[in-house]
């Protein structure tokens, strides 16, 4: 009896003396309440004899990820370059335009069934010498017809051409050459042109020549013009002719006639715009 007593004794002794070791035991293996987990900070800048640990976001705050998905995947760098491109497409495209604008006029006014504007001539210039045809050749010239007793659209159009000669000259020395070819010989001779152009410019070339010589030229420039008949010695009188500027290039063939609906300014810039797209020989001075 005494020893089935004495064996749960033994057991409850044997109970009590393990419960602090399994709590123990319990208590070590639970988790570290003090330590944390690692952050993007501390695995950027990591320790000593540790590789870095590369970061996962390029952003600093959520701000700034927001801004950049509000923006789009454009940015005002992309939208300036496409800007400059489509306006340098546009000056291109616009300048190829009038490039091929200005062929098709000159290539049209020497096409094949179509009156040919210029040719050869005989006259005498201002200073009483010989000019001809070959001395237009090598360099533009711009030719104009009139007569120096005309009271109004002569020394408008004279003006006008001393500017747009001014004009083109600045850009373009030597390049083109004014003329001046009366259309009344029988009272422009070289002293009365040399008189008379000097008041509009000095660069000027006047021509003149007998009246048979003067309506060739007219002919085969296809000047209009037209004298009084029966007109006496001494009478005063006007001449009726063709307002336009002859713009003729360096091998002496027609370009373009400049009326009186273009301003010195506007037929200078198409001169210089004819003249870059010449790709022959210039006269050498």
């Amino acid at each position: 009896m005494s020893q089935s007593i004495a064996q749960p004794r033994t057991l409850l002794r044997t109970l009590l003396r393990s419960r602090p070791q399994q709590c123990q035991r319990l208590m070590s293996s639970a988790p570290n309440v003090g330590t944390r987990r690692p952050t993007a900070s501390s695995l950027t800048k990591g320790t000593p004899g540790q590789p870095l640990v590369q970061r996962r976001f390029k952003y600093k705050t959520v701000e700034e990820a927001k801004s950049r998905y509000r923006s789009g995947p454009f940015s005002w760098k992309a939208g300036l370059l496409f800007v400059a491109t489509a306006a340098g497409l546009m000056y291109y495209f616009e300048f190829e335009k009038e490039r091929m604008k200005r062929k098709r006029i000159a290539e049209a006014n020497k096409g094949v069934g179509k009156p040919k504007v210029g040719g050869s001539f005989d006259l005498m210039d201002h200073q009483g010498r010989p000019f001809t045809e070959q001395d237009l050749k090598g360099r533009y010239s711009l030719v104009y017809f009139g007569f120096t007793h005309c009271p109004d659209i002569c020394p408008e159009e004279l003006d006008k051409m001393a500017r747009m000669f001014d004009l083109v000259e600045a850009q373009m020395p030597g390049a083109v050459l004014p003329v001046f070819v009366t259309c009344d010989p029988a009272r422009d001779g070289p002293e009365v042109l040399k008189s008379y152009l000097s008041e509009f410019h000095p660069g000027f070339i006047g021509l003149t020549g007998t009246y048979e010589q003067i309506k060739a030229m007219c002919k085969a420039y296809r000047v209009y013009f037209s004298t009084p008949s029966e007109v006496k010695p001494g009478q005063d009188y006007l001449v009726d002719h063709s307002i336009y500027f002859y713009l003729m290039d360096p091998e002496g063939d027609f370009v373009e006639a400049l009326g009186r609906q273009h301003s010195p300014e506007q037929a200078a810039k198409l001169i210089l715009n004819h003249m870059k797209d010449w790709k022959g020989a210039w006269k050498k001075e």
